[in-house]
């Protein structure tokens, strides 16, 4: 059997809630009235090493789950990073690549800067690019192998419409070129405090519910509780309860239910701000 085969039958064995990640998320379904139907299992081999006895493989996985909700079905998906390691043949470690933590902007250098300029948001266009690149980069942008959450949000609310402004500061307003880019558009941080800032153009309306939150609006996550805001995501659906499903990259998800609660990063701490976009 070879080494990738061993692989994929490692992943459906695992698929059958025999992984913690599917496990909680599994328990995160059933507590809002859910049920995972079934999990399909796929992804593609980026590179691998030979290293004596040890081949390692760096490889890319995909779990798509068919969820019961109430009276409707949907589809969620999320992809990994992942490396495994085999010692003669066996299989031996497979471990999740960490995204690196990227240094935080500081509040105090975010300057919202004042754009005259109204916006008519297009939601649908949003929704669509984020649907469409959610697990995977579009090469008119840069791509941030580590941290590329806000990278990709920023992305789909141009997609809709959103005004840039600021440009060159890199403290100032929102913006993006070839060469260079505001921390807003980037840092998740800076994100969440340049929409609270700004009052014209790209803007963000904060919201007491997430029920209240609309297609292509925005949530933003401080995991650990310490005010220091480490992900963004889109609202792409709702689900029959009307709480939101939103799309991600770092790591990629479609589909998620909006807590993050099946989340390596998330904390029992963890403070949500929800966004309304546009005019």
């Amino acid at each position: 059997m070879s080494e990738w085969k061993e692989l994929e039958l490692y992943w459906m064995e695992k698929s059958n809630f025999k992984d913690n990640v599917l496990l909680t998320k599994r328990n995160l379904h059933l507590r809002c009235g859910k049920a995972i139907k079934q999990i399909q299992i796929s992804g593609h081999k980026i590179r691998s090493c030979q290293r004596d006895d040890r081949l390692i493989i760096h490889y890319h996985l995909i779990r798509t789950y068919f969820i019961k909700d109430h009276q409707s079905f949907y589809h969620e998906q999320d992809a990994e990073h992942r490396k495994a390691e085999f010692v003669d043949k066996q299989l031996k470690t497979d471990i999740l690549l960490e995204n690196k933590k990227i240094e935080l902007t500081e509040v105090n250098k975010i300057i919202p800067s004042e754009s005259s300029k109204r916006f008519g948001y297009d939601r649908r266009a949003a929704v669509q690019y984020a649907q469409t690149w959610w697990n995977d980069a579009n090469p008119a942008y840069q791509y941030f192998e580590d941290n590329d959450c806000t990278n990709y949000i920023s992305q789909c609310l141009r997609a809709g419409g959103a005004p840039m402004h600021g440009a060159p500061n890199r403290s100032k307003g929102w913006w993006y070129n070839a060469s260079s880019w505001s921390y807003s558009w980037s840092v998740a941080n800076a994100f969440r405090w340049y929409l609270s800032g700004a009052t014209s153009g790209l803007k963000g309306e904060e919201l007491s519910e997430p029920t209240q939150l609309l297609l292509g609006d925005i949530i933003c996550y401080d995991f650990e509780g310490d005010n220091k805001w480490n992900h963004t995501t889109i609202v792409v659906a709702k689900d029959d309860a009307n709480m939101p499903l939103v799309n991600a990259h770092t790591n990629n998800s479609r589909n998620r239910y909006w807590t993050y609660e099946d989340s390596a990063a998330w904390t029992p701490n963890c403070k949500y701000l929800f966004f309304r976009i546009g005019d």
